[in-house]
């Protein structure tokens, strides 16, 4: 059975999304609520990195219902711009910023929300804003950072950082500190200590849409309650993603890597290819984004990079061709990194092309430290795919970097019988995993409940889709990771 693009379910963007969301980077900076006693508060919350920041504004509305609004504030420093934004249309004059309501959320009742976002880059220094308007009303207050934004550009390699107080998981160690820099060691992905080990986890959508969905709450529930090993970083290079903005994105990346490091996660970094197929296409960027990702990242021992995420209607021989191009650079900077390279017909080892595992078995890429990429969706692809992953998995070293519940779209109901079988065969042959997705869209992949990434809980069931309770049932059972 072929295995169809799934464009259509993934070039869906947020309804009113204007351009490329950003994501959270390591470096908090928050402002507390600005109330007023009538009209409006606003709670503003900035997270910087050298040169660039992403603002999350939640407007509460305190005053008479209104069915359009337009937010406005002042940047403290001349050298603050508002970039791109979601969930409202930006404009800036000097320092003062606007932002207007979309069609779908500008009704707001008394005492309704809605949230906003953009990212921006600063110059100067990028404290918070400390006076807001709504539909010209004042929301007065004060915001008192507890964390200055800093003034000088990032190193290349960041100093050791404190983590956030976590609950670890059994055994009280991280994945992380448990398992140390990962090698491929036969047919397995191993640890420190030479010994095989499954890694469990999550895969974002993409961050150009849901960004907001990854930030300290979101990341400390997917550590904490479902005790996930891996957070895969699912960075589309087009669909609105990396080629329109490679510095913004690459910041974006190294901002979650940070957070999964924090969390004692291992981050997959996901060169996010699904159209055009042909990783050629976008070997150039590949190069550049590898080489400044790989750099940056190189002294981590959480770091495994997914170099193309879905070939399709390419051979193997291209493929395998770009990861050879495409590997040195990573290993220029970062000679022990395990590298994840696609397969053929959407990394499902060509059995969506008619083919299947021995074109890879019997030409395989010539680098180290390499493992293939196997994709399914539960309720599509049953007895055939996995027969021939069993098969495959006694010759190669597979990495489940992604999979669905339901149909290949991404939708519709969740198969549990056969993500059960899929979910025990991987477990039996230490497969490691990441599922799609770690995001509240409205389809039948996502893990949580739609509207959930506005709330501020993640934690428990009470948030989780059919598909987000299967998973973090199955991620949070004890770890098997041996140290002798």
């Amino acid at each position: 059975m072929r295995l169809l693009p799934r464009l259509s379910r993934r070039n869906l963007v947020m309804a009113g999304a204007v351009g490329a969301l950003t994501v959270a980077a390591s470096a908090a900076v928050p402002a507390p609520d600005a109330q007023a006693a009538t009209g409006c508060a606003v709670t503003y919350t900035a997270n910087t990195w050298a040169g660039g920041f992403t603002a999350n504004v939640t407007i509460r509305n305190l005053g008479d219902a209104v069915d359009g609004w337009t937010l406005g504030f002042t940047f403290p420093d001349a050298g603050q711009r508002v970039g791109q934004g979601w969930s409202a249309t930006y404009s800036q004059t000097g320092a003062a910023v606007t932002a207007r309501s979309m069609s779908w959320n500008g009704a707001l009742a008394t005492g309704a929300s809605t949230s906003i976002g953009f990212n921006g880059t600063w110059t100067g220094g990028n404290p918070p804003p400390t006076v807001f308007t709504l539909n010209g009303t004042p929301c007065t207050g004060t915001t008192t950072p507890t964390t200055p934004a800093p003034t000088t550009p990032a190193p290349t390699t960041p100093p050791p950082t404190t983590p956030p107080p976590t609950t670890p998981p059994p055994g009280g160690q991280t994945p992380v500190a448990i398992n140390g820099q990962l090698r491929v060691c036969g047919v397995n992905l191993c640890n420190q200590y030479g010994r095989p080990i499954q890694l469990r986890g999550m895969s974002t959508h993409g961050l150009q849409w849901f960004a907001h969905c990854y930030n300290d709450a979101s990341l400390d529930a997917l550590a904490d309650d479902w005790r996930a090993d891996l957070l895969r970083i699912a960075m589309y290079v087009q669909e609105d993603g990396y080629e329109t903005n490679p510095a913004g994105f690459t910041n974006q990346v190294n901002a979650l890597v940070d957070e999964a490091e924090q969390r004692g996660m291992y981050a997959l970094v996901d060169f996010h290819t699904l159209t055009p197929g042909d990783p050629m296409y976008n070997l150039d960027r590949a190069k550049t984004f590898f080489a400044a990702v790989s750099a940056r990242n190189a002294a981590k021992k959480n770091v495994i990079y997914e170099i193309a995420n879905e070939p399709n209607g390419v051979s193997w021989a291209t493929i395998k061709s770009y990861a050879e191009q495409v590997i040195p650079v990573i290993r220029a900077n970062d000679p022990d990194a395990v590298v994840v390279v696609g397969t053929r017909g959407w990394s499902s080892l060509g059995v969506s092309d008619g083919s299947n595992a021995n074109e890879i078995i019997d030409n395989p890429v010539n680098a180290a430290n390499v493992m293939y990429t196997f994709h399914f969706y539960a309720a599509s692809h049953k007895d055939n795919y996995r027969a021939e992953v069993e098969r495959a998995a006694a010759r190669l070293p597979l990495f489940v970097t992604e999979f669905g519940t339901v149909a290949y779209t991404g939708d519709g109901a969740v198969d549990v019988a056969s993500s059960t079988a899929w979910l025990d065969l991987l477990d039996r042959l230490k497969i490691s995993y990441a599922n799609w997705t770690y995001s509240d869209k409205a389809e039948g992949s996502a893990a949580f409940r739609p509207g959930t990434c506005a709330g501020g809980t993640y934690a428990g069931t009470g948030v989780l889709s059919q598909s987000g309770a299967l998973l973090r049932d199955r991620i949070r059972t004890p770890d098997n990771f041996p140290t002798a």
